[in-house]
């Protein structure tokens, strides 16, 4: 099967799970959020575009790996994002857990710092497509932590 095919997939398969478990309700409108909060309908064109990065980034990468050692690599790395990504919202919006999310969250910026430093010596370009989504999660990451200091205990 084609890489930009699979690639594509989970990009998809990400944003719709994504979606599919970030339920907006009375639970979540009436946390208390911090003043930078971005309003509802950004998330997801930014997902959007960040996964549509990330796939791309995934192609150029396996493209670009010399060998069958380096794509495995890649796959190695792009499989742990994907993991640590389809895991937050399911704790934050499903379980109502903004605190074990922010637990989880620092293994997903952990996933992305590792595609960085990972993709570079496989190809530059493929590092850099990681960039906007490290820094969306890592402004996630920082939000997560005010809705949790807002709002805590969580029960």
């Amino acid at each position: 099967m084609s890489p930009t095919i699979v690639a594509g997939g989970v990009a998809i398969l990400l944003g719709l799970l994504g979606g599919l478990m970030t339920p907006i309700g009375p639970w979540y409108d009436n946390l208390r959020k911090p003043k930078l909060q971005p309003p509802n309908w950004l998330f997801g064109p930014a997902w959007t575009i960040i996964l549509g990065l990330a796939a791309w980034s995934a192609v150029i990468a396996w493209h670009a790996a010399p060998d069958h050692a380096g794509r495995t690599s890649v796959i190695i790395l792009f499989a742990t994002n994907a993991v640590c990504h389809a895991a937050w919202s399911p704790l934050f919006f499903r379980l109502r857990r903004p605190d074990w999310a922010l637990i989880e969250v620092v293994f997903l910026w952990a996933s992305l710092v590792a595609l960085v430093i990972g993709l570079w010596p496989i190809s530059h370009q493929a590092s850099l497509l990681i960039l906007p989504y490290l820094v969306w999660v890592s402004f996630a990451s920082w939000l997560n932590r005010q809705i949790v200091l807002l709002n805590a205990p969580f029960a």
